[in-house]
């Protein structure tokens, strides 16, 4: 083989590699959401959005609608993810974890999530393993959540290929973490999750449930 044969032939095996290795960082960039992914609503898949008839602060929207709303109103100040533990249970200073998503979006629906844990833990003991209760930091455990909406919460079904049954506003809890669904979609009719988890986290609002952690638990309050 002549030397500009072989020149041109790294040259090619060069380019080849380049080309791999973009396409793999796009494709990593994809998956991790930091390339915004295309998103489609429950009319595209013919789905009919569901609507509580309870609205349980009285402000003229039912819960799951208004459910929903707070959770964005919520990410909308974009917490930073911090664990702390705050005199009053709800964090006031732009920190948060996973379990305050659920807790503000709730609160401002007329459901105080610390008032109600509280309560169920002081008269289901048995139900709960806690040595000493403690109403600022009870309500933001997710094994606590799990324990609360299981008895309290309308129960769903855990089936992603059960598209319909998952709903903008719904609660679902994976081992050692919690989010709200969105009312948005994938291209295949998953919904995206909207979440705080981890302080490098790219977004709030992700299309990642079908690559996710297993769901151990789905609720709807009302």
């Amino acid at each position: 083989m002549s030397k500009k044969k072989k020149k041109d032939y790294s040259v090619l095996i060069i380019i080849i590699i380049i080309v791999i290795l973009l396409v793999s960082i796009i494709y990593l960039l994809y998956k991790l959401n930091y390339i915004p992914h295309e998103y489609y609503y429950d009319k595209d898949f013919n789905i009919n959005t569901y609507h509580s008839n309870i609205d349980k602060d009285n402000d003229g929207i039912d819960d799951q609608e208004d459910i929903l709303k707070n959770t964005f109103k919520y990410i909308d100040t974009k917490p930073k993810y911090k664990s702390k533990y705050y005199e009053g249970g709800y964090p006031n200073d732009k920190y948060g974890v996973c379990t305050d998503v659920v807790a503000f979006a709730l609160r401002d629906a007329g459901y105080d999530l610390r008032e109600l844990v509280d309560k169920h833990i002081r008269e289901n003991r048995d139900l709960y393993n806690i040595d000493k209760v403690d109403k600022n930091i009870d309500f933001r455990r997710v094994r606590n959540l799990k324990i609360y909406f299981d008895n309290t919460a309308i129960v769903l079904t855990n089936d992603l290929n059960k598209k319909e049954k998952f709903q903008g506003g719904d609660i679902v809890i994976f081992e050692g973490h919690i989010g709200i669904i969105s009312n948005k979609r994938n291209k295949n009719g998953v919904p995206f999750l909207i979440h705080n988890g981890s302080p490098y986290q790219s977004s709030y609002e992700q299309d990642i449930l079908e690559d996710y952690k297993e769901i151990i638990g789905h609720y709807r309050i009302s």
